[in-house]
């Protein structure tokens, strides 16, 4: 049957609501077994083939919004497949369709190499187990009849990690995935989905932990001109959460500690490369080693917001809230000291509000923790300003190259270069979202529709200077290095 990216959604967040609802009531382990067969109440499928398939998906997508793997064989990966919402869409990349004249020039089958191609009745015919995918046949082919076709998780994938197994499911490499969540809204059967900690947080919050929230700059303007950060505290407030700190104040830290660690690096004539995008981290980590020493030491401003809250009360749970999926993964990372102990999601914290009975309220835009920098840290070449902003402040020189890599693919491109040595830039500002975080993968709203009530949420701030937002107690509290 078909389906679309709204039907998708809406089983999504129905999902993350009823497992929310119950972790709420504290009847989530009794009650999970039930929720397939609530959301699926049959007799007819609604999208697949059977209620059967499609409670085993819900099951399956259960799992997940508990923070488990789809499946009983469970890894550490924050991306996941739902094997059974997986439809095994065609492996064969290179299929001949009717344009196929079966000429006499036989360009296809000359330019194959591998013995892939065969010339049948009415068209040439393309051996799947044969096929090399290396697209000679289809430049070769004089009517363009020979289609390129990629699965759209494979296609939207920046570090080639998905492959497939015997049966055509989807599989996820590990070793190479860098967690940006692309290929979770590529699949047009909703395949692909992350691990979520709400049911964390919401244990934490009914056992009366000081769970602080971290509201990503990001979020700013995905919601409307009238819903401010404000607004924001007041309704975490209301779900549980003991209080709210823009991370826009960490941008303005971590612009602070990254200019000093750019002016040394541009007088030593080393390039070097930003690390507050998690999933341009795990790039260089997974992909790119060799070029580790030319990563900034400066932790992400989550880390930065964290660490402030931590050194003031050590026992505060601290909880991540923006568009990002890598960010999950950046909590996960043991080796960081001080880090967010939980990141979720939009669509994550607007089921915990739901089952609570919370909605967004327009409210005035009085709250405000960062400067205008560091409100525009989420943005494609924010980072960027923010820096050269401290660096003029510190009386060091702004007129340095950066390139500034706006999405994956050019996140990729700028360290090949530098790891052959042909980098033209001094220093590479990553973000693996094309737009920056607003772009992100778990974005309410794209880039364009948000723009306006973000330019104007933002335009109200005071513009006050960078260093002027940071309070001394949490320079001198703590490092905003990763070591």
């Amino acid at each position: 049957m078909v389906t679309n990216d709204a039907t998708i959604l809406r089983i999504k967040h129905d999902v993350l609501y009823e497992v929310a609802k119950a972790a709420w009531e504290g009847k989530l382990e009794e009650d999970k077994e039930d929720i397939p067969y609530r959301m699926i109440p049959g007799p007819q499928a609604q999208f697949r083939c059977c209620i059967y398939k499609e409670r085993e998906i819900i099951r399956q997508r259960v799992r997940l919004a508990m923070g488990k793997c789809p499946s009983e064989r469970d890894t550490a990966n924050v991306v996941q497949v739902i094997n059974a919402a997986c439809e095994e869409c065609p492996i064969a990349s290179y299929v001949v369709t009717d344009n196929c004249r079966k000429c006499m020039g036989k360009a296809c089958q000359n330019s194959c190499h591998f013995g892939a191609i065969t010339i049948g009745e009415q068209r040439a015919h393309i051996d799947p187990n044969k096929c090399k995918e290396c697209g000679m046949c289809a430049n070769a082919c004089p009517y363009n009849a020979i289609a390129h076709l990629e699965r759209p998780c494979k296609k939207a994938c920046p570090v080639d990690a998905i492959t497939y197994d015997e049966y055509g499911i989807c599989v996820i490499d590990e070793k190479k995935c860098i967690q940006c969540g692309m290929c979770i809204h590529s699949c047009p059967f909703g395949a692909i989905g992350s691990k979520t900690f709400i049911v964390d947080v919401i244990n934490l919050i009914r056992a009366g932990k000081k769970v602080v929230a971290m509201i990503a700059p990001a979020v700013e303007g995905q919601f409307g001109a009238d819903i401010t950060m404000a607004s924001w505290r007041t309704a975490l407030k209301k779900v549980g959460f003991a209080d709210m700190v823009e991370v826009a104040l960490g941008g303005d830290m971590t612009a602070a500690a990254e200019a000093e660690e750019w002016a040394e690096a541009y007088k030593e004539g080393k390039k070097m490369t930003t690390s507050c995008c998690p999933a341009f981290v795990n790039m260089i980590k997974q992909h790119f080693p060799m070029l580790l020493d030319n990563m900034s030491t400066t932790v992400s401003p989550m880390c930065g917001v964290s660490r402030m809250i931590k050194a003031q009360d050590p026992e505060a749970v601290t909880v991540f809230i923006g568009p990002c999926i890598a960010k999950k993964s950046e909590t996960m990372d043991l080796n960081i000291q001080g880090n967010a102990d939980y990141a979720i999601t939009l669509g994550e914290i607007r089921a915990m509000m739901r089952a609570k009975g919370v909605e967004l309220e327009p409210e005035e835009n009085t709250l405000q923790n960062g400067s205008v920098f560091g409100k525009r840290f989420g943005n494609g070449g924010g980072v960027t300003a923010a820096v050269l902003q401290c660096l003029k402040e510190q009386g060091e020189n702004t007129d340095i190259n950066v390139m500034k890599c706006n999405g994956a693919a050019e996140c990729k491109k700028a360290l090949l270069l530098l790891k052959v040595g042909k980098l033209p830039a001094d220093f590479v500002e990553g973000m693996a979202c094309v737009g920056g975080c607003v772009g992100g993968p778990s974005k309410h709203k794209t880039e364009q529709e948000a723009k306006k009530a973000r330019d104007t949420l933002i335009g109200q701030a005071d513009g006050r200077e960078v260093h002027e937002n940071l309070s001394q107690y949490a320079m001198d509290s703590f490092s905003m290095h990763r070591h």
